[in-house]
C-alpha cells in the first residue's frame, strides 16, 4: 500500500511538472484578489511537502504522530515564494515531492495504521494523512493551473486511528 501511494505521488509529479513549467512568470505572479499569487500557492505546496515529510517519517519511526498545525500565511511569507523565479519554485516542488515519494516507499505497511494528529484536529491513520496530502496537492495544482474542475478537498471525514 505505501508503495502504491508513492507511485501515485510520483504520477502526480510527472503529470503536473510539464504544465507547471509552461506557465508564464507574469501569470504566476498573479492570483485572485486578496488571495495568494500562483507562486505563493505553489510555495504553500512546498511547505506542505516539508511539513508532511516530518509527519510521515515520525509516524513511521515512532508509531504515531502528534504535532503542531501549520501557519499557512506565515510560512508562505517567510518562504519568500512571491520573489522566487517560477522555474526554481517548480523545481523545488518537484524535488521535495520525489523525495517524499522515496520516503513513502520505505514506510512499513503496518505503520500506515498508526495514529496521526495535527494541531487540534482529530486523529487519523497515517494512510489517511498521506492520501489527504495527495488530494490537497491536486486541489491546489488544479487552482494554480486554472482548471475549471477542482479536485475535491478537504477530503471526507478522517477515519479514526
Amino acid at each position: 500500500m505505501a508503495a502504491e501511494l508513492a507511485l501515485q505521488l510520483r504520477g502526480v509529479v510527472a503529470e503536473e511538472d510539464p504544465p507547471l513549467r509552461s506557465l508564464a512568470e507574469s501569470w504566476v505572479a498573479t492570483g485572485p484578489p486578496g488571495g495568494w499569487s500562483r507562486k505563493q500557492e505553489l510555495g504553500h505546496l512546498v511547505d506542505s511537502a516539508t511539513n508532511n515529510r516530518v509527519r510521515f517519517i515520525r509516524a513511521a519511526l515512532e508509531g504515531g504522530y502528534h504535532g503542531p498545525s501549520y501557519d499557512g500565511p506565515g510560512w508562505v511569507e517567510m518562504g519568500g515564494y512571491a520573489q522566487m523565479p517560477w522555474s526554481d519554485l517548480v523545481a523545488l516542488w518537484k524535488a521535495l515531492n520525489l523525495a517524499l515519494a522515496s520516503t513513502l516507499d520505505r514506510i512499513p505497511e503496518d505503520r500506515l495504521r498508526v495514529p496521526c494528529s495535527v494541531g487540534e484536529a482529530p486523529s487519523a491513520t497515517l494512510e489517511f494523512v498521506i492520501r489527504d496530502y495527495i488530494l490537497h496537492m491536486r486541489h491546489h495544482l488544479d487552482r494554480i493551473l486554472g482548471r475549471e474542475s477542482l479536485t475535491r478537498y478537504p477530503s471526507a471525514s478522517a477515519p479514526k486511528a
